[in-house]
Order: C-alpha cells, then sequence, then structure tokens
C-alpha cells in the first residue's frame, strides 16, 4: 500500500474485480469527458487482469477508513510511462484525485529509472487539468482527436513531470 495524507493507494486483487467491473460498466463512473470502456463481465475482466503486462498495475484509491472512491494504476506506451485515474462522482472535487497523482508520482520516481511521467485529461475536463497541474505535470499541448466519446471524436490534453521538475517526494509517507 502507498500512503499518503488524507488516501492510500492499495493494489486491485483479484477479490475486488467484482467492484472494479461494476464501477467500469457505470457510464457515470467515467464521467462526461472520458470514454467508457465496453460492457464486461467479471470472468472478461479477471482474464484482462490476469493479462496485464508486467509494467501495467492498478490500484484503489482509498480514503484512509479504506473506504474504495477511486481507480487508478500505471501503464507504459512505448517506452512512456503514463498514469490515469477515475474517482467516485461523490468524490470528485476534494482534491482526492490530486493527492492520489502526486503519490504515484512519487513512487514511480522512487522506484523505477525514468525520466518523464505523463498523463493526458480532457481539454474541457477544467478539475482534472487543475488537478494534474497541482500535481507538478507541465501543460504539453492538445492531441487532437484521439478518442471516441459519446458520440463525437474529442481531444487528449498531454501533460508530463520530468524528474528535475519532480526532485523529491511530496506526499508518499510510506510503502507497505
Amino acid at each position: 500500500m502507498l500512503e499518503g495524507k488524507t488516501v492510500n493507494l492499495r493494489i486491485v486483487e483479484k477479490e475486488d474485480l467484482p467492484l472494479l467491473t461494476e464501477w467500469l460498466n457505470n457510464p457515470e463512473f467515467s464521467g462526461e469527458f472520458m470514454w467508457f470502456p465496453q460492457q464486461q463481465s467479471r470472468a472478461e475482466r479477471e482474464k484482462e487482469y490476469d493479462n496485464l503486462p508486467p509494467d501495467t498495475k492498478q490500484f484503489f484509491i482509498e480514503k484512509k477508513d479504506g473506504t474504495k472512491i477511486g481507480w487508478m494504476g500505471h501503464f507504459l506506451l512505448g517506452s512512456l510511462l503514463e498514469i490515469f485515474y477515475y474517482l467516485l462522482p461523490s468524490e470528485r472535487g476534494k482534491g482526492y484525485g490530486t493527492e492520489a497523482a502526486i503519490i504515484m508520482v512519487d513512487y514511480l520516481f522512487l522506484s523505477k529509472d525514468l525520466e518523464r511521467i505523463q498523463a493526458k485529461a480532457d481539454p474541457e475536463n477544467i478539475a482534472s487539468c487543475k488537478a494534474l497541474e497541482k500535481a507538478g505535470f507541465k501543460r504539453e499541448g492538445i492531441l487532437r482527436k484521439t478518442f471516441f466519446c459519446r458520440g463525437k471524436w474529442k481531444d487528449d490534453c498531454m501533460f508530463s513531470i520530468l524528474r528535475e521538475e519532480w526532485k523529491e517526494p511530496k506526499i508518499l509517507t510510506r510503502t507497505t
């Protein structure tokens, strides 16, 4: 577990897949700015989980009392490492996404030989863009028409943080 001040990140285990499947099958979970995955059964989600590449990790974002409030992770895109995060609609706008992103950046720079971590957000999703910027990411530019969402092509705003911009842990209090 990666521990922060108000939230922790806990690896998604196989027994967690029913809840994750429920969340990912609900368009409200992904929100108005993100695509939502094709509906999957628990068996399909388990097969996907069993075949994740070694450099892909998934975490639950949990409050200190253990309440699961979101999902985040990291994966390799070619030679680039990218993070993602989703929060339950009732938990958005409370700073949890920003803290989770900071914890993940701390963890990745402490545990991997990386020069860059990247993330993307819909440029119309002001809250997510601000969360990434508060976490130390710099806005790089717009990737035009990168995903199809709710009947139309949408843009992504690319963000990154470099090791030299990070320098030292900001929130990560410990790993267990």
